[in-house]
């Protein structure tokens, strides 16, 4: 449990740090309060996801292959994550029929 915390703050700070560099932005605008922009697939689809995701074990797993991939610095200002456009909407999609 403590370790799922960290990881859930952690991550949480992440996006914060990220957000807040990138405030010139004029994506950001368009993200409303309680969400943030996630950038998925080789295009970067840019997706907006409710941050009650960071909750779910099958996201968590998913930020964590990103982190491997990638890294938490990330130059387009979001995060960016390593599966194909299709997965990351079956993906959400089975979050939000699991709630």
């Amino acid at each position: 449990m403590g370790v799922r915390f960290l990881g859930l703050s952690l991550a949480m700070h992440k996006i914060q740090q990220s957000m807040h560099r990138n405030k010139r932005n004029v994506n950001i605008a368009n993200v409303p309060r309680g969400h943030f922009a996630i950038y998925v697939g080789e295009a970067q689809k840019r997706f907006i996801v409710p941050v009650s995701y960071l909750k779910n074990p099958l996201f968590q797993n998913l930020l964590s292959r990103a982190e491997e991939e990638f890294g938490f610095d990330h130059c387009m200002g979001g995060i960016r994550v390593p599966c194909r456009e299709d997965t990351f909407i079956l993906l959400t999609s089975q979050m939000n029929n699991h709630k």
